[in-house]
């Protein structure tokens, strides 16, 4: 639209000059060297407007005569790119594949077309890997780290290469490396929070997960839970040496974390009873269960049990327990086991038909809950034989 209306106003610029020459007739006499010239204003108006005309003609043919090697090469160069990134594309298809020798082939042609050797750089590492060469796979992923921006690709590499020939000390200065390139990347983060973890260096992990966390290269949720399991890895080693306190502390840490890690509350339990605050230890763990029943958190509720509790006591505790959380087939099966243990063989049977009725296919823990009872109850050894059957799946071919 635009263009349309400076050409109209051009037009009207036009349009008026010729009126006004029209208006005001006139000639115009030239006289140089001996030469004299008579022309009319209007003639001399048309022949300046040829003259400008046919000058922009020659200017703009000269100008292109002058850059058309310079197109032609410009439009060559993009041809051979284009033809490069397509044979790349294909070099990359060939190693998804598995065809080393194309791969290779490829990445050749590739490389003469691009003339750029950090792209082609990867592809013929690839190919080299999959013909079994590490050494020149090393080379060119080596290469890589030269160039800013094939250094994280390089870096990768080299890493998938370590963990290959399983040399976890270089694999991990590698994913200590590509961490450090890309911090915001998920891959880079938990790669090197596997080789940390597998190495024991529960305090570099911490680290790291605490940087991947800032970065979002782990989400926040999944991230709180892995570090809440690697607190309660150096809690388990502070344990071991004898150090309660620390062990303690960091289970604490732990269960703040991720409230749904029974090992982080049932530690915690633990090591209160064991410094005799058995009352702050079952508090713990009812909190714990009206979140999230687990059996490790039955079996610490009835390990912190007060000095002198005797298995009658323990179904009472029990009551307690299935009061907190009723609906969840887990305080039925803690229930059954304590009154199993006290020898209240209806209570336990109450509770244990329960689930059974409810669940078409109890599962084996059931199953072999209600195996036991029939045994201590009734001496029925063949009822026993059939719910240890459906424990294992083998029902079928044993009939009550």
């Amino acid at each position: 639209m635009i263009r349309g209306l400076l050409l109209l106003i051009k037009v009207a610029l036009i349009v008026a000059a010729a009126l006004y020459i029209a208006e005001y007739p006139g000639r115009v006499s030239i006289d140089w060297q001996g030469w004299r010239v008579d022309i009319s204003v209007g003639l001399l108006a048309l022949l300046l407007l040829v003259f400008v005309v046919v000058s922009v003609i020659f200017a703009r043919l000269f100008s292109g005569t002058i850059a058309a090697p310079g197109k032609f090469m410009a439009s060559r160069r993009a041809t051979r790119r284009e033809r490069g990134y397509k044979t790349l594309t294909q070099g990359l298809v060939a190693v998804a594949a598995g065809d080393p020798a194309e791969a290779r082939r490829l990445a050749r042609k590739a490389e003469t077309l691009l003339e750029d050797p950090p792209l082609t750089r990867l592809l013929t590492a690839q190919a080299a890997q999959l013909e079994g060469d590490s050494d020149a796979a090393k080379k060119y992923f080596a290469e890589m780290l030269e160039n800013q921006d094939t250094a994280f690709l390089g870096t990768r590499g080299l890493l998938m290469q370590a963990i290959s020939d399983g040399n976890r000390d270089e694999a991990t200065a590698l994913a200590e490396k590509a961490f450090t390139l890309r911090p915001g990347t998920s891959w880079a983060a938990r790669h090197l929070l596997d080789l940390q973890q597998e190495a024991g260096d529960w305090d570099g992990a911490l680290k790291t997960i605490t940087v991947a966390m800032r970065n979002k290269a782990i989400p926040e949720g999944e991230a709180k839970r892995m570090k809440a399991k690697l607190l309660m890895a150096q809690a388990r080693e502070r344990q071991s040496a004898g150090d309660y306190d620390q062990a303690l502390k960091l289970a604490n840490q732990a269960g703040k974390l991720a409230g749904d890690l029974a090992e982080a509350v049932t530690m915690s339990a633990r090591l209160l009873a064991r410094r005799g605050k058995e009352a702050k230890a079952t508090r713990l763990l009812e909190d714990a269960w009206r979140q999230a029943p687990d059996p490790a958190i039955s079996r610490a509720y009835r390990d912190v049990a007060p000095p002198g509790a005797n298995a009658l006591s323990q179904v009472t505790r029990f009551e307690h327990l299935l009061s907190l959380n009723p609906d969840h087939p887990e305080s039925h099966v803690a229930l059954a086991e304590a009154a199993l243990d006290a020898e209240l063989w209806g209570e336990a049977r109450s509770h244990l038909e329960k689930l059974v009725e409810s669940d078409g296919q109890p599962e084996p823990r059931v199953c072999r809950l209600m195996a036991q009872l029939e045994e201590a109850e009734h001496a029925d050894l063949e009822k026993a034989r059939y719910w240890l059957a459906k424990a294992t799946g083998e029902d079928a071919a044993v009939q009550a």
